[in-house]
């Protein structure tokens, strides 16, 4: 087994399990997650059909790194990582809208911009922009958080409209947002890379807000090169990144962005290992660290053991 596709554990005082696009998630009781990260790898809301080695490995790590980074700001729900790709935290109340934040005029919103589209959910661009160039100031640009299907851009002011937040709650989350983004920010810029775009979820544990999910992951953010940023946008010149985007640009480049009727393709195993690449990248460019590949040998077996022997000592089982 070069990769981690699924898990099928069964622990004591298991309530539930749901099998995410990419996460593995076990309910213990009621107050606690076990969620295994696996190596799927999802785009346009569409698991594709190979698994991505490490990318697991990576995903867990850098979220671990950076929940710890911005618990100061708003608590979140991790409590330990017993094995490289689980984290063991605290069951919420999922608040359904992610809060995706932009420094930059990339990805989805430069794709609306380009359309013509001056407007993304409910935030006035100016003309003249270019992908990839900086934004006057950071914006949120929601998303309602479908259980299945496409998630579907959303205003803040519609979030006050169907009563899905009250405005104070939408203003916590909103300043929230904006300070765990200037901190990503902050942390890349000693890094040598630029967040350019993020997104953060939400949700409630006895009656307080929680950050939850994963945090500034090549799945949940995207990066750029801070020390060839400016030459690259003054030549026109494509932007070095780190992100999932080039996934999704390989399938647009192949027929498929997740809609009726299309094929996702084939890929071969020189791309497989090209997304390896990139996210071990990401992962050494934004810890400073070197990445130590898991062993992927028994990793069922030694991973369930140390999923068994971490909630024994929390006196979770």
């Amino acid at each position: 087994m070069d990769a981690l596709t699924a898990t099928n554990f069964f622990f004591r005082n298991q309530t539930t399990f749901l099998r995410g696009k990419v996460r593995d998630v076990y309910a213990i009781r009621h107050d606690h997650l076990v969620v295994v990260a696996c190596d799927r790898i999802s785009a346009f809301d569409h698991v594709l059909p190979r698994p991505i080695p490490y990318k697991g490995q990576v995903l867990t790590q850098v979220a671990s790194l950076f929940l710890d980074e911005t618990s100061d700001i708003i608590p979140n729900w991790k409590i330990s990582t017993p094995d490289p790709q689980v984290t063991i935290g605290i069951r919420c109340e999922a608040i359904p809208v992610e809060f995706v934040v932009r420094g930059y005029l990339a990805g989805h919103a430069w794709r609306i911009y380009r359309e013509g589209g001056r407007e993304v959910c409910g935030v006035r661009l100016p003309d003249g922009l270019r992908e990839n160039d900086r934004l006057p100031e950071p914006i949120i640009t929601p998303a309602t958080k479908a259980s299945s299907g496409h998630d579907e851009d959303i205003s803040l002011k519609e979030i006050i409209d169907r009563k899905i937040l009250t405005s104070k709650q939408l203003d916590k989350l909103t300043d929230t947002s904006l300070k765990l983004f200037a901190r990503g920010t902050e942390i890349a810029a000693k890094n040598n890379l630029i967040l350019v775009d993020t997104k953060y979820e939400f949700g409630k544990h006895d009656g307080k807000l929680m950050l939850i999910d994963e945090v500034h992951t090549p799945d949940s953010s995207r990066f750029f090169y801070l020390d060839d940023y400016e030459a690259r946008q003054r030549k026109g010149e494509a932007q070095r990144q780190l992100s999932k985007e080039f996934v999704r640009e390989w399938l647009i480049a192949n027929h498929f962005q997740g809609l009726k009727g299309e094929v996702v393709p084939d890929m071969p195993n020189d791309f497989v290992q090209s997304i390896t690449d990139r996210y071990v990248e990401l992962y050494t460019a934004m810890t400073g660290h070197e990445f130590v590949p898991r062993s992927y040998e028994n990793v069922l077996e030694n991973m369930e053991q140390a999923i068994i022997t971490e909630l024994e000592t929390l006196n979770i089982l």
